[in-house]
């Protein structure tokens, strides 16, 4: 987490996210042997992978997470006339900051920090029983858990136990800054999770994609520029000379 300052000075919380890029390493669609229209998503990298996941990433760079998100349950319907929104989806793609736009209003879904085996007061706020005489060694225990009848503890009984790890969606977090160059989302707020941790924004809004024949294109473009600059240098080192 940090903070900004805004045009009346006022101090802002923000949390840096980085958002990208991510690139679509595979897509499945309905009418072929998925039976389902989907799109597999990579992002971070990383040093080793197996051999399965290395032929799955062939001509691709090695990420660390690889998540899967289903597309348009509803053309999966029987006499569905909607198109498949995978058709418009190739491997390769990227995905990008570009998507959001400021004062944009995201969700976004991460498992929150582990704090391990705690006790009633921390877990669920008890307050504990009276520290004065006769509560000896009581002080944070949570009491009666129920009735001899049932001769059972009710499901649900607010119990010591594992805290944290869970999954947690927060909603209604604004988009404050936008880095393009580094893929960085300044977002207002707290997010669920640890550093490091994987998280999932979700906004409302048409999906912006790099296409990969684009990217290619600019990466030959700037090489002719580059060769273009290197001749002219040399002709004037030699007219120099």
């Amino acid at each position: 987490m940090s903070q900004i300052f805004n045009e009346k000075g006022e101090v802002i919380p923000v949390t840096l996210v980085n958002a990208g890029p991510c690139l679509i390493t595979q897509v499945k669609k309905k009418d072929s042997k998925d039976k389902y229209s989907a799109v597999q998503i990579g992002f971070d990298k990383k040093k080793s992978l197996s051999k399965a996941v290395k032929g799955h990433l062939k001509d691709l760079e090695n990420f660390r997470w690889l998540k899967e998100f289903r597309l348009n349950p509803k053309t999966e319907q029987e006499g569905s006339t909607q198109s498949d929104g995978a058709n418009k989806l190739k491997r390769g793609d990227k995905i990008t900051v570009e998507t959001f736009e400021i004062k944009d209003k995201i969700k976004i879904t991460g498992v929150s920090k582990g704090k391990g085996f705690q006790g009633v007061v921390r877990r669920h706020g008890f307050h504990g029983s009276p520290a004065s005489h006769g509560h000896k060694d009581q002080l944070r225990l949570g009491g009666s858990i129920g009735a001899t009848d049932p001769a059972r503890v009710f499901k649900g009984k607010k119990m010591p136990g594992h805290m944290g790890s869970e999954q947690i969606t927060v909603k209604n977090l604004e988009i404050i800054k936008i880095d393009k160059e580094k893929n960085i989302l300044y977002v207002k707020g707290a997010v669920p999770g640890a550093r490091n941790s994987l998280v999932l924004i979700q906004g409302e809004g048409e999906l912006k994609i790099t296409d990969k024949n684009t990217d290619e294109k600019q990466i030959n473009s700037d090489k002719k520029i580059e060769k273009a600059e290197n001749k002219e240098t040399e002709k004037k080192v030699e007219e120099n000379k």
